[in-house]
């Protein structure tokens, strides 16, 4: 019977040591994914902010229609005269 003790002891002792060994490895595993989803997130490029294109310079219908406001308004004071409005406005609208 001192044997069978002495053997079945041992086995207990070797699995209790593997399921410690088992168990830390697998702690230590989850730290090192942690750290490294953690390290890619810090270091990974940010999406770099992209401005929409300028509209060409003057060919909108609302730069024409404000171009237009502040003629009238430059004809409304009088600095303006009435063939000089119709010029400019004629060149506003075909650009």
């Amino acid at each position: 019977m001192g044997l069978i003790r002495g053997v079945a002891r041992t086995a207990v002792v070797a699995g209790t040591a593997t399921a410690t060994a088992n168990a830390v490895n697998r702690r230590q595993a989850s730290r090192n994914a942690a750290s490294y989803n953690e390290a890619q997130q810090q270091y990974a490029p940010q999406p770099q902010y992209q401005a929409p294109p300028a509209p060409p310079a003057g060919n909108s219908t609302d730069d024409k229609l404000a171009q237009l406001e502040r003629l009238s308004q430059l004809k409304a004071q009088g600095i303006l005269t009435d063939q000089e409005f119709a010029q400019q406005k004629a060149e506003i609208l075909n650009q």
